[in-house]
């Protein structure tokens, strides 16, 4: 039987912190937003004026989230982890990065086709896309597809977390797991 070697480190503080915080912003986004393509009944409005925000926040918090990561760095994964999974877990926050960025902007684009305001916060923003009929639908189209795809993501991430935690048991997901301060400290 070999040795189980663990991942060193953990993420920084505000680095999981933010994790976290976005985590129940993904999904209750991916939740309204289902609940709004599904109604016609008053609390689409309500639905509406919730999912707006929440999308920008999550932009700025990706936003910071990258720059926290590319000077902070992550943590390094355990050296006997299979190649292929080490691939899966770059690709995977690639992946994550994409739809956290692509995601509010398909929304905001979309809405901008529509010569739909973008009213948050109190602010109307800036169109980011001409008002067309065709370019509106194929925003729609995309950000409907994209939420499938992300929900699945959130899926296979969620499973990957616990085979780390219960299978591999390797430190991977004591990493990002939320706590107060540091080992050992």
């Amino acid at each position: 039987m070999s040795a189980v070697i663990v991942a060193t480190g953990r993420f920084s503080p505000i680095q999981r912190a933010l994790h976290w915080l976005m985590a129940l912003a993904i999904l209750a986004m991916l939740f309204i937003g289902v609940a709004m393509v599904s109604t016609i009944a008053p609390a689409y409005l309500t639905l509406v004026s919730i999912h707006k925000p929440l999308g920008l926040a999550i932009l700025l918090l990706v936003i910071a989230r990258i720059v926290i990561r590319l000077r902070r760095g992550a943590p390094a994964l355990p050296r006997d982890l299979p190649a292929p999974m080490r691939l899966a877990a770059g690709l995977s926050h690639l992946a994550f990065y994409g739809l956290m960025l692509a995601m509010p902007l398909l929304g905001w684009a979309m809405l901008s086709a529509a010569d739909y305001p973008v009213k948050v916060f109190g602010l109307t923003l800036p169109p980011i896309a001409p008002h067309s009929d065709a370019l509106h639908t194929l925003f729609w189209n995309a950000h409907r597809i994209l939420a499938f795809a992300f929900f699945a993501l959130v899926l296979l991430h969620l499973g990957a977390a616990l085979f780390h935690l219960l299978v591999r048991r390797d430190g991977v997901f004591q990493a990002m797991a939320p706590g107060i301060g540091e080992p050992g400290a």
